[in-house]
């Protein structure tokens, strides 16, 4: 194996991280595993200290920092999950952290960042601008930086994860990982393809942010001029000169995902494992779920839920989103007699046939409907797509015309 990092390197970062990290549960996926026919296991890292694998990679550099390099006080460029590794990393080894930070990175984040003592700085529209502004921090005084993903250290307290991944599931033949800068998945594939040599590893990436597929027909990493996905944590427009070359030689496939399945997986799991991830800790899911990834009847397959950082607002957003395609919230816009009592029939109408009405929208100079109506728009709850279509029906049988809306058409 010609990698830059070596299995002795990850059983090092695993004892130097022994008493420092989660070695965080495999869960199995019992939803997903009935509706895949497979036997589906999660790797839940979003449970890991500071919510998310980045303390691994982070605190296995950190530690082993000369005195004099942490005399300097360290300095990384994150878009929210390596920032806090870093923080809790550099609390722990009483060193001073400095994170650069996109200005639009999640609020949850950046706080919780200063939380765990790191100055936050905040600069550019995406990562690699916070990159170009950490190291122009880093020559103005003197800090020492700590890479993302591109660095042994870090690929090597990543890999950890494989370590744990092969005790758990021995009988493991697919794992699906997340790629970022490919720290993560560049670990985990030198520690299982030792362990584990027939397990098959694919790599999942934002279809609004994949470079690696690309970059790995090119035979060098490709950098894309923009990044656009709610992933916030895979966002990274280039994957790294190490971790290119490892994934071109271990990882089997790579495949995207675009928003609406992110935002699926984001679901998914929120709603059947009771787990909160954020966009690139359910990228795996969504790929498993969009069926981006072939599967043998009973295969054991995992993935990694890398991180559940996610911001409050981007997750209520997310589940309605999904609600509203699964069929449980109903969107409709229908007009009602502009009189006393007109509203209340429809309401009526609604609860007779068992749905819930969560929000209401009653507009008079709205659309091209008499003088004598009034415009209404409903977000109903509903039970599921045949309740929806039960209450279309039973609203039609009673005068209402109603046109359906689609998630985004209005306001949720």
């Amino acid at each position: 194996m010609s990698t830059t990092v070596s299995l002795a390197d990850i059983q090092s970062a695993r004892r130097t991280l022994r008493d420092v990290i989660l070695a965080t549960p495999v869960i199995p996926a019992a939803r997903l595993s009935s509706e895949l026919g497979a036997s589906v296991y999660y790797k839940a890292e979003n449970t890991q200290h500071s919510g998310s694998f980045k303390i691994r990679g982070a605190y296995n550099t950190i530690s082993h920092l000369s005195h004099e390099e942490k005399a300097r006080g360290v300095i990384a460029p994150s878009a929210g999950n390596h920032a806090q590794g870093v923080a809790m990393a550099a609390q722990l080894c009483g060193v001073q952290a400095v994170i650069v930070m996109p200005e639009r990175a999640p609020l949850t984040k950046v706080v919780a960042t200063r939380r765990l003592g790191a100055e936050v700085v905040l600069a550019g529209s995406g990562f690699d601008e916070a990159v170009a502004h950490a190291r122009m921090l880093q020559e103005q005084h003197g800090y020492t930086y700590v890479h993302a993903f591109d660095h042994p250290r870090v690929i090597a307290g990543q890999g950890t994860i494989g370590f744990e991944l092969a005790e758990a599931l021995p009988d493991l033949q697919t794992l699906v990982v997340p790629i970022g800068g490919g720290g993560l998945i560049s670990g985990i594939a030198i520690a299982l393809k030792a362990l584990l040599p027939m397990v098959r590893i694919i790599g999942v990436q934002a279809a609004g942010c994949a470079p690696v597929p690309d970059s790995l027909a090119a035979g060098c990493p490709i950098r894309l001029a923009t990044a656009r996905t709610i992933a916030d944590g895979i966002a990274v427009k280039s994957p790294g000169e190490l971790t290119l070359p490892i994934i071109a030689e271990l990882v089997d496939d790579v495949v995207t995902v675009d928003e609406d399945e992110i935002v699926f997986g984001i679901a998914h799991v929120v709603q059947n494992s009771r787990l909160v991830v954020e966009g690139a800790g359910a990228a795996g899911v969504a790929a498993l779920l969009a069926g981006k990834v072939a599967l043998q009847p009973g295969e054991v397959v995992a993935t990694i839920l890398c991180g559940g950082n996610i911001d409050s607002n981007l997750l209520t957003r997310a589940l309605e989103t999904a609600l509203v395609r699964q069929g449980r919230y109903l969107l409709l816009r229908t007009s009602v007699d502009d009189r006393p009592g007109g509203l209340a029939g429809l309401v009526n109408r609604v609860a007779e046939v068992g749905a819930s009405v969560l929000d209401l929208f009653h507009r008079r100079a709205m659309w091209r409907v008499p003088i004598d109506r009034a415009g209404v728009e409903l977000v109903l709850e509903v039970r599921d797509e045949e309740h929806a279509q039960a209450v279309l029906d039973h609203l039609a049988h009673h005068g209402y015309s109603c046109e359906r809306g689609d998630v985004g058409s209005w306001p949720v």
